[in-house]
């Protein structure tokens, strides 16, 4: 839920750099996500095959939100 709210957060402000500044905080909270789910299936509390669809989620909205910080930065 972090990552979509800093995002909307950012989207809300009136200067661009505000909002450079929240999706950089959304990929920080993205990153403890992928942190989180590796964390996970090492101390095996989850299986690694159901995590992987997820963590491959996470790689292409990593993705999404570097090109768009890029397209906003002058």
């Amino acid at each position: 839920m972090s990552i979509p709210s800093n995002i909307a957060e950012g989207y809300g402000r009136i200067h661009r750099a505000e909002y450079v500044h929240h999706l950089s905080i959304a990929r920080g909270s993205l990153m403890e996500v992928e942190t989180q789910l590796t964390l996970s299936v090492r101390l095996k509390v989850v299986e690694r095959e159901p995590v992987v669809p997820i963590w491959e989620t996470c790689q292409r909205v990593g993705q999404m939100l570097n090109k768009l910080i890029d397209s906003l930065q002058p």
